[in-house]
């Protein structure tokens, strides 16, 4: 069959996936674009189908019998095959998260990548995400930044995350568990040097917002002390390390990776698999590991 004879007898069109942002906190932030496209989407995808059924009772949306299906963290993989044959037949849906910008720390990656490269329409619907807001508010630099999400819940490998992130200059965000927030602040400090400036927003957009601002070292005390800390959905902006600090700690990583390397391999294979290890010249690394192992370059 020739397109032109598929298109006469009414193939039907591609649907669209749309990746909706709801309120963080404040539900005057759903726009009348969000609001719409939940109401008129066929099928929403929920991170939690009761959560969501809440929120549209709340904002007064009413959908004329569209379906509310559950696409969360545990069902995802199985689901998206599926999914994306509903959506090769024409299906509209939107993508929700239990609240802000889908994705961000949330469900969907795989449905949206598939999405993408099937040529399925992925349409942005964006809005509040607490990230961005936090960054926002934070009065930290803002035009180069690094989300990195939740820490490690495991005090180790919090702390190894930690050291890597310690030489990035770019302001850093993090999202972190109230429960959490006095040990992930006290290993930042300790990691990141207790100097930082950083702050704490807690509670974004609703009744109790507050943002706390300071150096590490006075954030990670006062979390330790005061019980408010471990209340409610959290967000820590932390000022990047400056380029010169930056520099020296990470030839001082160098240094260690080619310490380690030479107790076991030749100057000249030390340098290159330091090089391949840290992204550093070997040129510059092979000079270093002469002056470890005390020999001469000629």
């Amino acid at each position: 069959m020739t397109e032109d004879a598929a298109d006469s007898i009414g193939t039907p069109p591609r649907g669209t996936l749309f990746v909706v942002a709801t309120p963080i906190g404040n539900l005057q932030d759903l726009s009348p674009r969000a609001a719409a496209v939940l109401r008129e989407a066929g099928v929403l995808l929920a991170e939690d189908t009761r959560h969501t059924q809440q929120l549209l009772a709340a904002c007064g949306i009413v959908r004329a019998g569209g379906r509310i299906e559950s696409l969360h963290e545990h069902n995802e993989r199985e689901r998206v095959e599926r999914l994306l044959e509903r959506l090769g037949r024409g299906e509209q849906m939107a993508l929700v998260s239990d609240a802000g910008t889908p994705l961000v720390s949330d469900p969907g990656a795989q449905l949206v990548a598939r999405a993408a490269r099937a040529g399925i329409d992925v349409v942005a619907v964006p809005g509040p995400c607490a990230a961005i807001a936090a960054l926002s508010i934070a009065g930290l630099p803002a035009e180069r930044f690094a989300f990195e999400g939740f820490l490690p819940a495991k005090p180790a490998a919090r702390g190894r995350a930690l050291e890597a992130l310690a030489p990035e200059t770019r302001t850093l965000v993090f999202y972190e568990a109230p429960h959490r927030i006095a040990a992930s602040l006290a290993d930042m400090a300790h990691a990141l040097g207790g100097a930082r400036e950083a702050a704490v927003a807690r509670e974004i957009t609703k009744k109790f917002e507050t943002v706390y601002r300071g150096t590490l070292a006075e954030l990670a005390q006062r979390a330790a002390s005061e019980p408010d800390w471990s209340r409610g959905e959290i967000v820590i902006v932390v000022r990047g390390c400056d380029e010169q600090a930056s520099r020296a700690a990470q030839a001082a990583a160098a240094q260690a990776t080619l310490r380690v390397l030479l107790e076991e391999l030749p100057v000249s294979q030390a340098a290159k698999l330091a090089a391949r290890l840290t992204g550093r010249s070997r040129g510059e690394l092979y000079e270093l590991a002469l002056a470890i192992a005390g020999k001469s370059p000629h």
